[in-house]
């Protein structure tokens, strides 16, 4: 699936020119948007992340090096193209060195223009006519999960390791395959593994395969996942899991290229790209000596990292409806929607077992729903029986605080509100404006008030 437009945000204090470029570029199909300022920009960025940027070097307030450090903090991978009235080298030198993708200069010439820009968005992998099938499985429409698959999307076409770092249920896997179809070795076999899942012998042979005889039971040889994943990608789940011994055999694949079944004296030649993924710290093993730190340098050429679900929360109606539509898709029935206090509610959720556990959730109230549409009142009792509670809202969060603060301070002073309202640093008068509000009741305590 093609994207139907480019989007692209101009960046400019001169009002003419704003106009000038934006009918140029839309005239040749682009999506434009416009800022007047490097502030403004960066707000845009965050509500809607383009596929390029233009921007102006000189300007009043952030100038455009302001604009292109900013840019490269929020959207790393987001190509950026200068321009200026002010031409110079040393503009130009400083600009390249920040990563600026190209550096024009005014007045523009229109066919210098359309030329850099689709060099930078073909580049990029932003282009109108890329294809978004790779990703399809992936929904979002997070800024930061655009990002990041924005920057899967430039590595996949290398063959180098990736390490994709996440809380249990953010979709790492879902990602290495999205990775495997934007790659060359999309044709080839895309096989998983969990790290963790089972003991050391089986993982080896799992990964290497087995000479027969090479172990009891072993009747038959076995190709090992490397072998099945040959010119294709291989992933590794849980990779902090695996045994150390392991460790070291992984290391020598990554470095030779090769693997030896176990029990076999024959090497193999394997081309598989690694991608590697866990939910735990790495960087802490290696200081406890758990991984190795070579092992961890070969799997870590580029690392990615999935935002839990609680920091994409606009993703949550759009994933909801998407996991709805396919569990009826497999198993038609009555129900049909979510009811809009419903949404709110899945919104609100703090969702400790991320994407996994909204799928979860979805599937188990589809299957105790009796009517067309799932009630507030379903979502909420399949949130409690997952251990999930529904975040207050702040009047509610604050309300909640400063009634058990009061319990507290009554509690410390044996119900003596004068105790209380000093340590609250509150006189007596609004303290027992405050009980008041929230029903508190002094004899409770067993206090004497003074």
């Amino acid at each position: 699936m093609a994207k139907d437009k480019s989007q692209i945000l101009l960046v400019d204090d001169d009002p003419s020119l704003l106009k000038l470029l934006s009918m140029r570029l839309e005239a040749e199909g682009y999506a434009v948007s416009t800022a007047s300022s490097g502030e403004e920009a960066l707000h845009k960025l965050k509500l809607s992340p383009p596929d390029l940027l233009i921007t102006d070097l000189r300007m009043e307030g952030m100038d455009g090096m302001g604009v292109l450090k900013a840019v490269q903090q929020a959207a790393p991978s987001l190509p950026v193209i200068m321009i200026t009235a002010h031409g110079s080298i040393p503009d130009a030198v400083a600009a390249a060195q920040q990563g600026v993708f190209a550096f024009l200069t005014k007045p523009i010439d229109k066919e210098e223009l359309l030329k850099t820009l689709r060099k930078a968005l073909e580049v990029s992998g932003r282009s109108e006519s890329a294809d978004e099938g790779w990703r399809a499985e992936i929904i979002t429409r997070s800024p930061v999960m655009q990002e990041l698959l924005a920057q899967a999307k430039l590595v996949a076409g290398s063959d180098v390791s990736i390490l994709l770092l996440g809380e249990s249920g953010t979709g790492k896997e879902l990602l290495a395959q999205a990775i495997h179809k934007a790659s060359k070795r999309a044709k080839a076999a895309f096989v998983a593994l969990n790290c963790g899942a089972m003991p050391e012998q089986l993982l080896e042979s799992e990964l290497f395969g087995h000479a027969k005889g090479a172990f009891t039971g072993a009747v038959a040889a076995h190709r090992g996942l490397f072998q099945t994943a040959d010119t294709g990608t291989i992933f590794l789940d849980e990779i902090g899991d695996m045994p150390f011994p392991l460790q070291v055999k992984l290391l020598r694949v990554l470095q030779e290229r090769q693997i030896r079944p176990v029990g076999s004296t024959q090497v193999v030649e394997v081309d598989a790209r690694v991608i590697s993924a866990t939910h735990s710290d790495l960087e802490a093993a290696l200081a406890k000596g758990e991984f190795r730190e070579d092992l961890f340098y070969r799997l870590n050429v580029v690392s990615l990292k999935l935002p839990p679900l609680r920091d994409r929360r606009e993703d949550i109606p759009l994933l909801a409806n998407h996991f709805l539509k396919k569990i009826i898709a497999k198993a038609p029935g009555h129900v049909r929607s979510f009811a809009p206090d419903a949404v709110e509610m899945l919104v609100s959720a703090p969702w400790p077992g991320n994407v996994r556990q909204l799928y979860n959730l979805v599937e188990q109230t589809v299957a105790l729903c009796t009517t067309p549409v799932i009630p507030a009142s379903l979502v909420q009792k399949a949130l409690r029986s997952g251990g999930v509670q529904q975040l207050p809202s702040l009047n509610d969060a604050r309300d909640q605080f400063e009634r058990d603060y009061l319990v507290k301070l009554l509690q410390i002073s044996d119900g003596n509100v004068s105790q209380a309202a000093r340590l609250a640093q509150r006189n007596r008068t609004d303290f027992y404006k405050l009980l008041a509000k929230h029903e508190i009741d002094l004899e409770a305590f067993k206090g004497k008030d003074d």
